[in-house]
């Protein structure tokens, strides 16, 4: 059992002295997957700021070890930072060229317990004076309320997408503000109506489309790559909309901490609804048509709200229709601890769908899902996160689109 509360735990480890990188645990971290990886994966040009030493290719593999406390599941052990370079040594046409952290003694650790699949991961490394990193302590968040409060202090933590914190420290590990990509506006390009009034989700998706539009791609690359589109977009412009405030300063504590406030929820609300947003975009591009082939926010009874229903709300109300032509998908970008939330949510569908992001969960968790009669929708990029034995069992959203489409004819 951990030996103090996350909250403390958060306060105890945040503040100069320390760095963390936040992330969510995949099948291939957590070896739920069998992939047999020595532990998870770290950024390599982060653990190359924090242990210099390692970031060297005249050396096989060079390694630093430190002490790693996993705090929330009172474990300690030495650890060791190594980057495995066999690409310039051994194989040059298939070696390794990556940065991990490993010896956590497997499965009895929480960072590598199948059942840590989808969990959010605090990483806190502590930095001295010199910048190198002498220590570490880990938070593996046990439930959906131990993330909401990581995600309250620092934003969403998505499927794929690691963060580091504070974002000043950032900065200081890199060297450079953030690179500008495809989607990330410049000043000049950015809508001036955006600057006075930040633009809604559906507005950041449009623009996401715009950008990439790419119909050519089927619906599973399409709607991957128009998200982190939208994501850059949403970025760019919250740092020309808040860097000014936040450079101009505060003139009290309170005023600080309310402008943050609303940074971070703009963030958690964009989290939100970017998904289903980007899912509608795409079952309108596939020629589903609303109302007629989807409902989208229909209410399926009274208080229950699924994100879609299939042919529509009116066939589901209507006794008469068939229940085993109607489908309702939930769309969720983590789904650890959130499926059960949508076993309740149609009572005429017998099966649910559930689109997701998350890169793999176990397969203990997996085997829940079927018996609640949830099947999984995955993006077939992400697909290949998962156990293999799962998935045969995973269904692609091109799958889905085609199954439906069937209900009408």
């Amino acid at each position: 059992m951990p030996t103090m509360e996350l909250a403390d735990w958060l306060d105890e480890y945040s503040g100069q002295r320390f760095v963390w990188y936040v992330k969510r645990l995949t099948a291939n971290d957590t070896q739920a997957n069998g992939s047999h990886q020595a532990g998870p994966h770290v950024s390599k040009e982060f653990l190359f700021r924090l242990f210099p030493t390692i970031a060297r290719r005249d050396v096989k593999n060079p390694d630093v070890r430190f002490i790693l406390s996993v705090d929330s599941h009172a474990d300690s052990r030495e650890v060791r930072a190594v980057y495995y370079n066999n690409k310039f040594h051994d194989n040059p046409a298939s070696g390794r060229n990556e940065a991990r952290i490993t010896g956590f003694g497997g499965s009895t650790s929480a960072l590598l317990d199948a059942e840590s699949t989808g969990a959010i991961a605090v990483l806190a490394f502590g930095i001295p004076d010199d910048g190198a990193a002498t220590e570490c302590h880990v938070w593996v968040c046990r439930h959906e309320t131990e993330e909401d409060f990581v995600e309250d202090r620092i934003g969403p933590v998505e499927p794929g997408k690691a963060i580091v914190w504070p974002p000043a420290q950032l900065s200081m590990l890199t060297g450079a503000a953030p690179s500008r990509s495809s989607c990330w506006l410049a000043e000049n390009e950015i809508p001036a109506a955006w600057l006075t009034k930040f633009p809604t989700g559906a507005q950041l998706v449009q623009k996401a489309i715009e950008l990439r539009s790419e119909l050519s791609l089927n619906p599973d690359q399409r709607l991957l790559r128009r998200r982190d589109c939208e994501y850059e977009i949403f970025r760019s412009v919250e740092q020309a909309v808040e860097l000014p405030n936040v450079t101009a300063g505060f003139a009290t504590i309170d005023d600080f901490i309310a402008r943050a406030q609303s940074i971070l929820q703009r963030r958690k609300a964009r989290a939100g609804r970017s998904l289903e947003l980007h899912t509608r975009q795409i079952f309108v591009e596939e020629r589903l048509s609303e109302g007629t082939h989807f409902s989208f926010q229909p209410e399926s009874e009274s208080n229950k709200t699924p994100d879609f229903l299939f042919p529509s709300e009116a066939a589901y109300k209507d006794a008469s229709f068939p229940a085993d032509k109607l489908r309702m998908l939930a769309v969720r970008t983590t789904c650890k601890d959130r499926w059960r939330q949508i076993v309740n949510e149609a009572d005429r569908v017998h099966e649910k769908h559930l689109l997701t992001l998350q890169e793999g969960v176990s397969e203990n968790q997996f085997k829940e899902m079927l018996d609640c009669k949830v099947q999984l929708v995955v993006p077939a990029k992400i697909i290949v996160s998962f156990p293999k034995p799962l998935r045969p069992h995973i269904q692609t959203l091109e799958s889905f689109i085609g199954d439906v489409r069937l209900l009408t004819t």
